[in-house]
């Protein structure tokens, strides 16, 4: 096994402790054995060296809400465009761009199959850690029921067979097949559909969608095999629901005022909040072919979103990060953590981003900081992030990328 050292590191851990200058880290397979000042002789175990030359050493980004399946921004109409094999090759190429981003784990919310985990897993191809929601539940008409109002029956059957493809079902017994059947197919967490989306061509924003009873049903069945559920929902009453039946996170939450902001935080659920895509969304869907009704929905998220995001700040809720890109505007995943500084303090950004994450995913004990018997899982950022997330941003930001004690990127 390899013995890996960066040396001359400025250590930010993300435990919430301030940043340590000049510091080593050592991994000794896939965990860290030792963290300590690089004044201190190398063992003589260590076979690779990467002289950080004083840029920041930090546990991998992680991103909660990320969508491999997206290959195109207009998913209205991108699984009629693409033959499965295409599609799958696209998503590959998103993975492994993802991970030379510094996203070192990431939660796919829907649409990405177990297929691409276990690739990742196996080393047919290189990208992050992989937890994948498989198939969205969504019930007829809703969020992820991507049909056209003039479309019958399961048009998705003729299209690709990867990418943003959902299970309809309506009732407490259809969501109870409709969750065994993700977790048979290996599913790490579930997504259902608790309000209607920007991006649904049959579905204002603010609708409320599945009931307080099918959501329990699907987070009972998803606790039997030992996992949770996220729901995505924007509207204070879609969230009451979500939180009534004992989803673990809610995704964008842009619509949730100061009330509801408090309810999230007295039930201890994390609050997932997406910016970026919208804003992106907003200037760009036009030219990408999203239609006009759905560019007014996404205006009316993109304006909401910040004040939803210092409602819950101020209310103490468990924030993590996801960003929610569609296609190839996945290339602005630093925009997200730039939007989020605007009301947190960079430092809360980036503890949301690695942290908070971890422990919204259940590997807190593995992810999430650096620290001795954690999985070496790193990143080497020229820049100080904790005084500016913007750093991200910058050409060659990230300098090294290191998974499983593994360099999978290396510049210097």
């Amino acid at each position: 096994m390899s013995v890996l050292a960066l040396t001359h590191a400025t250590l930010l851990d993300c435990t919430g402790a301030d940043p340590a200058d000049d510091m080593t880290v050592v991994s000794d397979g896939e965990r860290i054995v030792d963290i300590t000042p690089s004044s201190k002789p190398l063992p003589a175990s260590v076979t690779e060296v990467i002289d950080c030359a004083g840029r920041t050493v930090m546990p991998g980004l992680m991103d909660a809400h990320v969508h491999i399946g997206a290959v195109d921004v207009n998913i209205l109409e991108q699984h009629r465009n693409y033959q499965t094999s295409h599609a799958a090759l696209k998503m590959g190429a998103i993975l492994t761009r993802t991970l030379s981003q510094g996203y070192t784990t990431v939660r796919d919310a829907g649409g990405c199959d177990a297929g691409f985990r276990d690739a990742i897993e196996q080393g047919v191809l290189q990208g992050p850690r992989l937890l994948v929601s498989n198939a969205p539940i969504s019930m007829t008409g809703g969020h992820a029921d991507f049909r056209r109002p003039t479309e019958r029956g399961d048009s998705m059957a003729c299209c690709s067979q990867v990418g943003m493809n959902a299970l309809i079902a309506d009732g407490p017994d259809e969501i109870r097949k409709a969750v065994r059947e993700n977790l048979r197919t290996g599913a790490n967490q579930i997504k259902v559909h608790a309000s209607g989306g920007a991006m649904s061509p049959a579905d204002e924003l603010d609708t409320v969608q599945y009931t307080v009873e099918e959501m329990r049903t699907a987070v009972i069945t998803a606790e039997a095999a030992g996992t949770y559920v996220l729901a995505h929902a924007y509207s204070p009453s879609a969230v009451r629901n979500a939180v009534a039946a004992g989803v673990r996170s809610i995704e964008h939450g842009n619509l949730i005022d100061e009330a509801t902001a408090a309810l999230l935080a007295e039930a201890g659920t994390y609050l997932v909040p997406t910016l970026s895509t919208y804003e992106l969304l907003y200037r760009q869907g036009a030219e990408h072919g999203v239609p006009a009704a759905n560019i007014e929905k996404i205006r009316l998220a993109h304006e909401a979103g910040l004040r939803a995001l210092e409602y819950a700040y101020r209310a103490g809720v468990r924030i993590a990060s996801g960003s929610d890109l569609l296609g190839p505007q996945f290339e602005y995943k630093h925009r997200e953590l730039e939007l989020k500084a605007e009301v947190m303090s960079a430092m809360d950004v980036l503890v949301a981003t690695t942290r908070t994450n971890a422990e919204l995913f259940g590997l807190a004990d593995d992810l999430g900081t650096v620290e001795v018997g954690k999985l070496a899982d790193l990143i080497v950022v020229d820049g100080r992030p904790w005084e500016d997330v913007g750093v991200f941003a910058k050409p060659g930001a990230i300098g090294s990328v290191v998974l499983g004690g593994k360099v999978m990127l290396r510049v210097n």
